[in-house]
């Protein structure tokens, strides 16, 4: 089997350490005597036409090689994929990889899953524009991969809707407290996989609880509910999470139906066998749109053969369904992105123009910015003292984690606590139990000042790094420190917003820096939407407190506010392509934030770039009409995959057919991308280096003859020299697609100082429309 080049396989080691040991011992599933959960992959067309279907012939001694016992399958694919999954023995598994009809044999992964305001934010209004225009995503059938859904929420019903889409071929699966009269014309479709899961953890427990979460789509953990709800609830009046966020919640698509698909269970994660289940069952029961907030497994770039995301999502993509993805929440480290194949719109997280400010009001009268969502009974102004455990009593004590509280040092004070080690509200709990009466969370450098507001159990706020290193110096230097926090409640009208979210994954791309990634951002900040009746808002087993909604932040929020955007584009124009719908987000995405200033970046406060946010910031006020769109085929990935470096057996893993890479091994960067990146040699940057890059430009604007005329926007001292040929695109009813090259050269390392990357754009413009398209240019050292 071909590698990918090495000269494109980037490893940062620091990244990849650092993303090992957050996870730990989590990322391989393992079943009882000895045995592991596998997926393999299968040529279906060499099915001997004696067994009636392909799970016969799976099942068969002639498959599992004559006198070897059955194998025991978990999971048959047939539709995004071809095989099945099964819990073998090391040697078995083996055995099975040299079948002459198999052609991949993958271990199993546990994976984690990764409003009233957002959509306005977006740039939707009522009766005018995407919203009007899409009939508020009608009859399209978003699919979302998750937790399962908490069925009885307002932002679920079907009232006013009409009948169930005719093509739908899904159903209502039952279990435990979940009849299938709770799905309706809004929630046309539940099902829950659990085969997966149930083989990993037969051994040892750590799999379903089932005192907390039933057998069934029911949602126990809360987060299946909220991106549902986030990409297509209905409007739901007066709704807050405890006060806060008050307004009218509704999801980005509010008419479109939802379908959702239980693969991840509450504190045990989300097996790949059961995630590529979802896959396969969301597109055969006829979804337009998949969303997936789910986030990369072991934190490590899997090749796209070895990765079932990437797989099941190539399956959806080249059956026309569009597929959203969250890119993790790993940043602002560069190279943290997750979730990188070109057919998957990966999507990051940036702020919104809401916040939830708290003030921690020190002893000497400075007044310190936080944010909190708090709702319990407030300080009232009263003055307490202050504490910083970690002072004096070590690394456990300042991260508050459980049992390293002292109550004789804590009890009745304010305590400052450290982020990392455990969940915020966790550590809120800690200082609850050992007597504190409030908790200061106090970022440490690597969140730099990025805040989220948390529903805490007892009076806390967060503050930046900056803020906690000034209130840990007062708490370790005033002789009788003192301290208050005030709630200021819900305030609208934040500027500069958006900014890049700290914690949203960050390019370059790892496996192929050719395509630019994350490839855009959206709301992900303080997020208002529907939860779930099994959780308190913190999702701690003490939180007995129950919310019709709640507030988070992550990625995972970020995803589906794309899919429910590409919910209302499919409906607006149902004959577009997966790709043609990205591109229309990509190539109209925002640059700027509220102040009309080039969007920031959170963790540093400088101006973000391509490789924080991708296009920009998704603006849908402008995607319904984009002009131009970038396309792409089937045959365009499979091209892709060749370009890579990998084998036509390779690539049949991933695409289904048999594939045939071209005798003249293509470009990466030749994909028809909306955005370009250039990787050059780092270790031939002494001298200048010069790329072609070739696209193909589709008119889709309402007049069938069109001119653009292109231009490139670049600061100057860049070093960098970029040529489009031709600078004119002339479209008309005949020639509704056009090609041209982009050359990019850039100039010897002494003549620009260095060379980090550099940012550009190409722009085509008619008068009417702009089609942006980030330039990225980088350097990169050989392994």
């Amino acid at each position: 089997m071909a590698s990918p080049s090495p000269c494109f396989l980037l490893v940062l080691i620091v990244t990849l350490m650092a993303a090992a040991e957050a996870v730990e011992a989590e990322t391989t599933a393992s079943s009882p005597a000895g045995k592991k959960t596998y997926i393999v992959r299968v040529d279906h067309r060499a099915k001997p036409s004696v067994f009636p279907t392909h799970a016969h012939w799976y099942g068969s001694a002639s498959f599992s090689g004559g006198g070897a016992d059955p194998l025991p399958l978990l999971h048959v694919y047939d539709t995004v994929f071809h095989g099945f999954s099964a819990s073998l023995t090391q040697a078995r598994a083996a055995a099975l990889a040299t079948h002459a009809n198999v052609l991949a044999v993958l271990e199993d992964r546990v994976r984690r899953p990764d409003t009233t305001r957002s959509p306005q934010f977006l740039g939707l209004r009522n009766q005018v524009g995407l919203w009007s225009d899409s009939d508020y995503g009608s009859d399209v059938i978003v699919g979302v991969l998750d937790t399962g859904v908490w069925p009885e929420r307002r932002s679920f019903s079907d009232r006013n809707l009409g009948p169930v889409p005719s093509r739908w071929r899904g159903t209502c699966e039952t279990g435990p407290g979940f009849p299938a009269s709770l799905c309706n014309r809004k929630l046309i479709g539940a099902r829950f996989f659990s085969k997966g899961h149930d083989a990993a953890f037969a051994a040892g427990g750590g799999g379903i609880n089932e005192t907390v979460e039933s057998r069934s789509p029911r949602d126990a953990d809360g987060h299946g509910t909220h991106t549902a709800s986030t990409a297509a609830g209905r409007h739901v009046f007066q709704a807050s999470m405890s006060g806060y966020a008050e307004g009218i919640a509704k999801g980005v698509a509010p008419k479109a139906r939802v379908a959702t698909y239980k693969v991840c269970w509450k504190g045990s994660g989300c097996l790949d066998s059961d995630i590529l289940a979802g896959f396969d069952g969301a597109v055969a029961d006829g979804v337009d749109v998949i969303s997936v907030s789910i986030g990369g497994g072991d934190g490590m770039a899997s090749p796209y053969y070895l990765d079932p995301i990437a797989i099941g999502s190539y399956g959806a993509v080249s059956q026309g369904v569009f597929v959203a993805s969250s890119a993790g929440n790993d940043g602002p480290t560069s190279m943290s992105v997750t979730n990188l194949s070109p057919w998957l719109t990966t999507v990051g997280a940036g702020t919104i123009d809401r916040n939830f400010p708290a003030d921690v009001v020190l002893g000497d009268g400075r007044r310190l910015s936080g944010v909190s969502l708090y709702s319990g009974k407030p300080l009232a102004g009263s003055m307490y003292s202050l504490v910083y455990p970690g002072r004096s009593s070590g690394l456990s004590a300042s991260l508050c984690v459980e049992n390293s509280l002292d109550p004789k040092l804590v009890a009745g004070k304010i305590v400052i606590c450290d982020r990392g080690s455990s969940p915020r509200v966790a550590k809120g709990l800690v200082v609850k139990d050992a007597g504190g009466v409030g908790m200061i969370l106090a970022n440490g450098a690597s969140n730099g000042e990025g805040l989220v507001g948390d529903a805490h159990v007892l009076p806390a706020c967060a503050v930046g790094s900056a803020e906690g290193e000034t209130i840990k110096a007062y708490a370790t230097s005033a002789a009788s420190p003192t301290v208050t926090i005030q709630f200021k409640g819900t305030i609208l009208g934040v500027r500069p917003a958006p900014v890049v979210a700290s914690f949203s994954g960050r390019g370059p791309n790892g496996l192929t820096p050719a395509v630019l990634k994350p490839d855009l951002i959206a709301p992900g900040v303080n997020i208002l939407a529907a939860w779930t009746g099994a959780s308190g808002p913190t999702g701690l087993e003490s939180d007995g407190r129950r919310t019709e909604f709640n507030i988070l932040s992550g990625t995972s929020m970020a995803c589906p506010h794309v899919s429910g955007a590409a919910a209302l584009l499919k409906s607006a124009h149902p004959d577009w392509s997966p790709a043609a719908i990205r591109s229309a987000m990509m190539t109209t995405a925002s640059l700027d934030d509220n102040l009309r200033r080039s969007v920031t970046d959170e963790s540093t406060g400088r101006p973000a770039t391509p490789f924080d946010f991708g296009a920009g910031h998704l603006n849908l006020d402008r995607a319904m009409d984009p002009g131009l769109v970038y396309d792409l085929s089937d045959q365009d990935y499979v091209a892709f995959l060749c370009a890579v470096g990998y084998d036509a057996k390779t690539v049949q893993v991933i695409t289904h057919a048999p594939a045939a890479c071209p005798a003249r091994k293509p470009a990466m960067e030749d994909l028809n991308y909306p955005s370009i990146s250039v990787a050059f040699n780092g270790a031939a940057a002494a001298a200048n280096q010069s790329k072609r890059v070739r696209r193909t430009a589709t008119n889709v604007g309402a007049g069938a003859g069109a001119v653009y005329q292109a231009r490139v926007e670049m600061a100057a001292g860049q070093g960098l020299s970029i040529a489009v040929k031709p600078r004119k695109l002339v479209f008309t009813a005949g020639a509704r697609r056009q090609s041209f090259a982009v050359t990019v050269t850039a100039a010897a390392e002494a003549a620009i100082g260095g060379v980090g990357a550099r940012y550009a754009y190409l722009v085509w413009s008619d008068g009417e429309h702009e089609v942006r398209s980030a330039i990225v240019v980088s350097w990169m050292q050989p392994l």
